[in-house]
C-alpha cells in the first residue's frame, strides 16, 4: 500500500457536470481502493474528513494579479487562474510525507515541489496545446480570445516538455496523441481509457424519435462554439427534413447563452441532469459536431454507453474506429442524421457497434488499469 497525495486544482467534490471534475473523483475511488490517498484541491468549504484539504479559490482580484505574473514569468495563464499560494505552501511542507505524488492536469504542476524524492505522476490526459492551437484557428480575426489561445498555446507547449523530463509516469487518453509525444519520452505514457460506470442498451428504433442529443458543459469553449454552429447552420435545415425534430442539450449553461437561444424553439437546454434515461427514449443519435477537440470525448462514450448512434466530426471521431459516423462537412451531416432517423438496419447496426466498442470502458478494467501503473515501479524506466 503506498501513501498518495492527489493534487487537483479543481474540487473532485463539487458535483460540478465537467469531465475533469468526474473524471478525477472516479480516479480517487479508484487508487482507494488498495492505497491511502489524500486529496489537496482548490475550492469547496472545510471538510470532517481528514484525508481532503481544501483551499480557497483566489478572488477575482488575484486571479487578474496573478494572471499577469503568470504572463510575466512566462508561465500559462491559466496557472494564474488556479494558483493559491497556500495550497503551494503546504505541498511543499508535506510532500515528503507521501510515497507518490499524483497530479491532475497540467495546471496543477506549478505546485511540484522542487526537491520531492518520491514518485510522480501526472494525469495529463490530452494534449492541450493542440487544443488551443485548434481553438485559435477557429475562432474570428477580430475575437481577442483568438491570440490568446495561441499564446497559451505556446505556453502549454513548453509545459508539456517540462513534464515529459520530470515525471515519472505521464496518463494520456488517445493513442493518436500519444504517437505525437517525442519518442524519448514514450516509455514514460501509460495510455488509458475513460472509464464508464455502467453499459445499459437503452436505445430502441422508432420513427417516433424525433430528438437529437448533445450532452456537454457549455462553459468549455468548443462544446458551446459546436452548439452555436449546429443550431444557427444545420438544425433549419434538418426541420426541413424532420419537422418535429428537436435539439436537446444537456450540461451546465450560463443564463446569457440560453436566453440568447431560446429564440430557437427546436433548440431545449435542460442544464445538468443526472439521470439522462428519459432523454434517451425519444432520441434517434447523439451529436459530437467538435471542430476543436483532443482525446478521447466524454460525450461520445456515454452516448455509446447506452447503445446510442453518434455522429462526430473528423476532430472527434479518430479514437472510435467504425463504431461511429463521420462526417466531413454540413451536407454530409445532414444526410447522415436523415439517415439514422428513417433506416431501421442502419441505426440498430451502429447501437450494436457502439455497445461492443464501450465494453472496454468499464469502471472494472480501467480501474484495475490505473492500480496497474501506480503499482508499476519507476525504477524499470
Amino acid at each position: 500500500m503506498k501513501k498518495i497525495l492527489f493534487i487537483s486544482t479543481r474540487n473532485p467534490f463539487s458535483g460540478r457536470f465537467s469531465g475533469d471534475v468526474i473524471g478525477s473523483l472516479k480516479i480517487i475511488n479508484f487508487l482507494k481502493k488498495k492505497h491511502k490517498v489524500d486529496i489537496v484541491t482548490l475550492g469547496g468549504k472545510r471538510s470532517n474528513s481528514k484525508n481532503i484539504i481544501f483551499f480557497n479559490q483566489p478572488n477575482f482580484f488575484q486571479k487578474i494579479l496573478n494572471i499577469l505574473l503568470s504572463f510575466l514569468m512566462g508561465s500559462p495563464l491559466q496557472f494564474g487562474l488556479f494558483f493559491s499560494a497556500r495550497m503551494k505552501k503546504y505541498i511543499k511542507k508535506n510532500a515528503k510525507n507521501y510515497d507518490l505524488l499524483y497530479f491532475y492536469h497540467i495546471r496543477s504542476s506549478q505546485y511540484l515541489p522542487k526537491n520531492y524524492k518520491g514518485e510522480l505522476i501526472m494525469e495529463m490526459g490530452d494534449l492541450y496545446s493542440k487544443n488551443y492551437l485548434q481553438t485559435f484557428y477557429n475562432l474570428k480575426i477580430l475575437n481577442p480570445f483568438k491570440y490568446i489561445y495561441l499564446l497559451e498555446s505556446f505556453l502549454i507547449t513548453k509545459i508539456e516538455k517540462r513534464i515529459f523530463k520530470k515525471f515519472d509516469k505521464i496518463i494520456m487518453f488517445s493513442k493518436n496523441e500519444v504517437n505525437m509525444v517525442p519518442k524519448a519520452f514514450r516509455k514514460k505514457i501509460f495510455n488509458m481509457k475513460i472509464s464508464i460506470k455502467s453499459i445499459k442498451n437503452k436505445f430502441l428504433f422508432s420513427k417516433n424519435n424525433n430528438n437529437i442529443l448533445f450532452i456537454g458543459n457549455l462553459g468549455y469553449l468548443p462544446n458551446l462554439l459546436a452548439v452555436k454552429d449546429f443550431i444557427k447552420n444545420i438544425l433549419p435545415l434538418v426541420k426541413n427534413k424532420i419537422p418535429n425534430v428537436k435539439f436537446y442539450i444537456i450540461g451546465n449553461v450560463n443564463k446569457i447563452d440560453k436566453f440568447l437561444f431560446s429564440f430557437q424553439k427546436n433548440a431545449i437546454f435542460l442544464g445538468r441532469k443526472k439521470n439522462i434515461k428519459k432523454y434517451l427514449k425519444n432520441s434517434f443519435c447523439g451529436l459530437a459536431n467538435l471542430k476543436i477537440a483532443t482525446g478521447i470525448q466524454g460525450k461520445v462514450l456515454t452516448y455509446m454507453s447506452y447503445g446510442l448512434p453518434v455522429i462526430c466530426s473528423s476532430e472527434v471521431s479518430s479514437n472510435f474506429n467504425n463504431s461511429v459516423i463521420k462526417y466531413e462537412n454540413n451536407n454530409h451531416l445532414l444526410k447522415s442524421i436523415i439517415k439514422l432517423k428513417n433506416n431501421k438496419k442502419f441505426s440498430t447496426e451502429l447501437s450494436k457497434k457502439s455497445l461492443k466498442f464501450i465494453k472496454n470502458f468499464s469502471d472494472k478494467k480501467v480501474c484495475s488499469e490505473y492500480l496497474k501503473v501506480v503499482n508499476f515501479s519507476k525504477k524499470l524506466f
